[in-house]
């Protein structure tokens, strides 16, 4: 439904290709052409907790216990879609969409030898990576270009500021 709004960053190819969800592939374009293989990935996914969750319920197939396991593929959906966007209302990150309002903080670390990420491609060892503290699970990109850490370090700073503030 987020994908609808206007987006405001990255809006070109240079942009796209200086952010990633892991350091060796570029996010997609926030369009519905771009993620139809992850949406169709989710909506199977979500399809086969339901029918498993009402299959158990009515013939009892299953102890309470087994309905925990139920929750694994949804705890890890959030990376069926290759997606991150500055929209008007917030961030789309995956499969999540956080607003403004639950933004906390965020900040740059560069990814040198001692880092997780380094050595997965050559862009991202001269990278940074971007950790986005949010009231629920916390957000992280590889952000590849200088250029692209400043617009991403003065777009979400008004807005994390401008939460600051009202609060």
């Amino acid at each position: 439904m987020k994908m609808r709004q206007k987006i405001i960053l990255p809006i070109t190819n240079e942009g796209i290709s200086s952010i990633r969800k892991h350091p060796e592939k570029p996010v997609d374009f926030p369009t519905y052409s771009k993620q139809k293989a992850g949406i169709i990935m989710y909506s199977i996914m979500l399809l086969f907790v339901i029918v498993m969750f009402l299959l158990g319920v009515f013939f009892q197939l299953f102890d309470w216990s087994l309905y925990l396991l139920l929750f694994l593929p949804i705890a890890n959906s959030h990376s069926l879609l290759n997606l991150f966007a500055v929209v008007d209302d917030g961030l789309l990150s995956g499969s999540r969409f956080v607003a403004w309002k639950k933004i906390e903080s965020f900040h740059f670390v560069p990814i040198d030898p001692n880092h997780k990420y380094y050595g997965f491609s050559r862009e991202a060892n001269d990278g940074y990576e971007l950790k986005i503290k949010t009231k629920g699970f916390p957000i992280s990109f590889v952000v590849t270009s200088d250029e692209m850490k400043e617009t991403l370090n003065k777009a979400l700073g008004e807005h994390v500021k401008r939460n600051e503030e009202s609060v």
